[in-house]
């Protein structure tokens, strides 16, 4: 395979004539905002990694200490901003609506700061931080409390010194639908869990139809994500990589863009000399 071109110019062509966008986003986006990714070196909370707290298993042995976690998690994600790449991914979503054209997100972050930057057709693989699941009812209801319980209120701390907060159960987050009271559970999808279905047809149905996709900061080693684009380009379709470094993906693709995503992104995606100014 022939190296993928860093030609912006020629994305740039590519580009104006797409009329239905694909982006793919990973933690690299989040990254820049200053959101911890919680893989490979250094990606600790306490003495765990995020394959240690999040999993059924060890909801079901220490609710407490998972709630502690995912506390910290929203609590640390509430201050912090969306950055250029959010941003420049909101604004071509809706200056190309206005032409006609339609760009559809598809992230495996579960920080909504996607959201936050203005995207409004966005599809999260993984689930939401602000988001919660009854254990009981199943109901999913959006959450933005802050704490998300008064029990939780100063806990969380990451300091591996920090004491676990062994909260009762009955004071974690609890279901507020008449007559339940469950226990609530983040609405993420935790380790060996199935992606959602329903979310996994659209996403389907968006990159089997989209004429340009975009893989921005992710690591292209998680799966199913990992062959949404490879299988994109296997049809021929053109697919442009804005990445800190290659991936094993790369040479699948027709572009690749190294650096941070909030610096190559703006760029990429400014209004082209063709599109109309309104």
């Amino acid at each position: 395979m022939s190296r993928p071109s860093s030609d912006l110019a020629e994305f740039r062509k590519v580009f104006s004539k797409a009329q239905h966008i694909a982006i793919i986003t990973g933690a690299g986006v989040s990254a820049e905002s200053g959101v911890p990714t919680f893989r490979g070196a250094g990606g600790y909370w306490r003495k765990w990694q995020a394959q240690d707290l999040a999993t059924p298993s060890a909801f079901s042995r220490s609710p407490s200490l998972v709630w502690e976690f995912y506390h910290y998690r929203r609590e640390l994600v509430l201050s912090k901003s969306p950055n250029p790449a959010h941003i420049a991914i909101a604004e071509c979503e809706a200056r190309l609506k206005e032409q006609g054209r339609s760009v559809v997100v598809i992230t495996q972050n579960v920080d909504q700061l996607h959201r936050r930057a203005g995207t409004q057709n966005l599809l999260e693989l993984h689930g939401s931080l602000f988001k919660t699941r009854c254990m009981s009812c199943g109901n999913v209801a959006e959450n933005l409390k802050s704490p998300i319980c008064p029990a939780l209120s100063g806990k969380g701390a990451p300091d591996p010194k920090a004491e676990d907060a062994r909260i009762p159960a009955e004071d974690l987050p609890r279901c507020e639908r008449s007559g339940c009271n469950g226990l609530l559970r983040p609405h993420v999808v935790w380790f060996g869990e199935s992606l959602d279905s329903d979310v996994l047809a659209a996403v389907e149905r968006e990159l089997d139809t989209c004429d340009l996709c975009l893989v921005v900061g992710t690591s292209s080693v998680v799966y199913p994500a990992a062959m949404f684009a490879p299988q994109v380009a296997a049809r021929g379709t053109p697919v442009a990589e804005f990445n800190m470094e290659d991936t094993p993906a790369t040479a699948r693709f027709t572009f690749h863009f190294e650096g941070p995503c909030g610096s190559t992104l703006p760029l990429a995606l400014e209004r082209c000399d063709s599109e109309p100014v309104r």
